[in-house]
């Protein structure tokens, strides 16, 4: 089942998605959110009634919002990808923990949203990665606990301001959180859709143009271990992000640099979630938000 939280007529809404761009609205099954319907275990409940409640909306008449808009934690993994500690070049051996750090609700937009370029810096940057919503609450998770944890998968652009990322010695945090510098979505698809044990591969592309691809096979932290990990010292709730890492490929690895300026497009794909697509704009010329159309 695709899960997407959307605006209509100024009206926060969520709802299942049917087809290719049939909406059927939840909302009004008992949970205002689609945080609160995780939080209630009402996924199940939920999934039987959109296949016989009416469709209420197209794609083409809302906004998405991120799927779970406003979530307690987002947690971002860093350099996941086993050629992405090869890409840093300094000898350095694979590392023995995931390193993280946060991001905050508001540094998210959702598909067809425009990622904003702030006036302090001409290196907004893109990292595609795949993300994993928390359906269960749990602390010290077991690894083989851990896929009974996540109520499903979304597409993630962790966009970088990437000067601001060096300003701290020692975090990357406010290169990190500048509002609109990320998107998620366009919707999350429910856990039952995919296999644990098969392979998920990530793409990137910047005006049509491949810059980032590899698979899961890959990362140096996998889904369950991630969620092993960072479950020791905080308690994971539902709605709760966990975004697993970026490929090589990032603009900043060019040389020169290719980052992104205002016209550009940037789509994340995942096979059997779908594409997330976002303009980017300069924020202080940001176009009014409207209705956007996912894929």
């Amino acid at each position: 089942m695709k899960l997407l939280s959307f605006t209509h007529e100024g009206r926060a809404r969520f709802g299942a998605l049917r087809g290719q761009d049939e909406i059927v609205a939840l909302d009004g099954q008992g949970h205002d959110s689609l945080r609160a319907a995780l939080e209630a275990g009402a996924l199940p409940a939920l999934a039987r009634l959109a296949g016989s409640l009416p469709v209420t909306h197209r794609l083409s008449q809302v906004r998405l919002l991120p799927p779970v808009p406003a979530p307690e934690k987002i947690i971002c993994v860093g350099v996941n990808y086993g050629k992405r500690n090869e890409e840093y070049q300094d000898g350095s051996a694979p590392p023995a923990y995931p390193s993280v750090f946060p991001r905050f609700p508001g540094s998210f937009v959702g598909h067809g949203e425009p990622l904003l370029r702030p006036p302090e810096s001409g290196q907004l940057d893109y990292e595609g990665e795949i993300a994993i919503v928390i359906g269960k609450t749990g602390r010290r998770i077991a690894a083989q606990d851990a896929w009974s944890h996540i109520a499903g998968l979304t597409c993630l652009n962790e966009g970088t301001v990437r000067d601001w990322v060096r300003h701290g010695k020692f975090n990357v945090t406010q290169g990190k959180n500048f509002d609109a510098s990320g998107s998620m979505g366009p919707w999350m698809v429910t856990a039952d859709e995919f296999d644990p044990a098969a392979p998920l591969t990530v793409r990137t592309r910047v005006n049509g143009e491949l810059r980032q691809q590899d698979s899961t096979d890959n990362l140096m932290f996998p889904f369950a271990e991630l969620i092993r990990y960072i479950s020791i010292w905080t308690t994971l709730k539902p709605g709760d992000v966990i975004s697993t890492g970026t490929p090589i490929g990032a603009g900043v690895r060019f040389t020169p640099p290719r980052f992104l300026k205002p016209g550009d497009v940037v789509e994340v794909e995942v096979a059997g979630i779908g594409i997330l697509s976002n303009p980017v704009a300069d924020e202080s010329a940001a176009p009014a938000q409207g209705t956007r159309h996912a894929q």
